[in-house]
């Protein structure tokens, strides 16, 4: 596998001729407003107009060790016994989430197919109900990673890059790998429960009306606090902590949106009636010793390239460490692996091989690829 990875920023001061190959593949996870008031998707299409093109706006770019903002972390990959194979689908709206995404999972021929990688909305989608369409439509053995595009603190809008370099919402992006490629993944969180745990009385997928027969809105204020007038983007410091049975491991949701109107909250992922939830909050150290497990699940006996997904969440808590997750990241998959990724508004993962995939937030995901000669 060949790799070569630019940090791309407004003042178009970056040598694509640096580069001394053909890429296969180009990966791009940049700023809202780079990608739309700059020139460089266009200017790398033109340049490469063989490679496939894939990529979304985030929260914050992963370029090796350093996590930057309106950046395009830019990733050219080049494989020697491998392929890789792009499809996309639109999606008008989160109800057909679950039909769209096995319809795509559907959509690869299953010789030879390894690992799906996906790239999604991340406001238009419901992620749990993307994720359970193509964990049951995908073909045996082949595990599915990636997570949902960002926008900053804002949930304004969330973009995907196609294959022809346009700039979309509403799509849904998966890359399938064939060949020679080995993947491997681990997702972690870090984050700690606290208070009493609480039966979901009345949801809907994805919107959460009533808590223990009260509305959902006014008794997760009343845990908030102060904060509570900052919401939605304070609900990001303070997911919740679901499960759906005693013998199932709990999963983290993060807040999208609220409503006055019905005392409701909107998260990236379900909140079927009859789970159970509890408050989480921050541990600093937790959160980067997650960061550094996910890598450890998802390390290989050589590690050439790997795609770090965190979530925003993470990165509003670490503050001016958040690289020290990252750096954690690099310890254990080691100075010759090509690190990129992004921070999300939410995670597409097993917790690790062997496990079936699942809708994570608050998590550090990563998937890690090397190619046999």
């Amino acid at each position: 596998m060949l790799s070569h990875q630019l940090s791309l920023n407004q003042n178009l001061n970056s040598d694509l001729d640096t580069i001394d190959f053909e890429p296969q593949l180009i990966l791009l996870f940049g700023g809202k407003t780079i990608l739309k008031q700059s020139d460089w998707v266009q200017e790398i299409r033109r340049k490469f107009p063989q490679a496939i093109l894939a990529g979304c706006s985030t929260s914050g770019e992963i370029s090796g060790t350093q996590v930057k903002d309106e950046s395009i972390s830019a990733n050219f990959l080049a494989f020697k016994n491998s392929t890789v194979v792009y499809k996309e689908a639109h999606i008008a709206k989160g109800s057909e989430s679950e039909s769209v995404g096995a319809s795509l999972a559907k959509s690869f021929d299953k010789e030879g197919f390894k690992h799906l990688f996906v790239l999604s909305d991340g406001l238009n989608v419901n992620g749990s109900q993307l994720v359970k369409g193509m964990r049951e439509a995908i073909a045996d053995g082949v595990a599915i990673t990636g997570g949902l595009a960002g926008d900053g603190p804002h949930f304004e809008q969330t973009i995907l890059i196609d294959n022809e370099g346009n700039l979309q919402d509403h799509l849904i992006i998966g890359l399938g790998f064939y060949g020679a490629v080995n993947v491997s993944y681990g997702s972690m969180g870090g984050w700690d429960s606290f208070g009493i745990e609480r039966l979901v009385t009345k949801s809907d997928n994805n919107v959460l009306y009533e808590l223990d027969g009260q509305p959902a809105l006014g008794l997760y204020k009343s845990f908030l606090g102060e904060e509570a007038a900052n919401l939605p983007a304070s609900g990001l410091l303070f997911p919740l902590s679901m499960r759906y049975s005693e013998d199932r491991k709990p999963l983290v949701r993060t807040i999208l949106g609220i409503s006055e109107e019905d005392q409701s909250l909107t998260f990236a992922g379900d909140i079927p009636e009859g789970s159970y939830i509890r408050l989480m909050k921050a541990n600093v150290d937790r959160l980067i010793d997650g960061a550094e497990e996910a890598a450890k699940l998802s390390m290989q006996e050589v590690n050439e390239f790997a795609i770090c997904i965190s979530c925003v969440g993470r990165k509003l808590v670490l503050r001016q460490i958040v690289e020290e997750e990252v750096e954690g990241v690099r310890d254990h998959l080691g100075e010759d692996c090509q690190i990129t990724g992004f921070y999300s508004y939410g995670e597409i993962a097993p917790f690790r091989s062997g496990v079936e995939c699942e809708l994570h937030n608050q998590t550090m995901t990563i998937t890690s690829f090397s190619e046999r000669d």
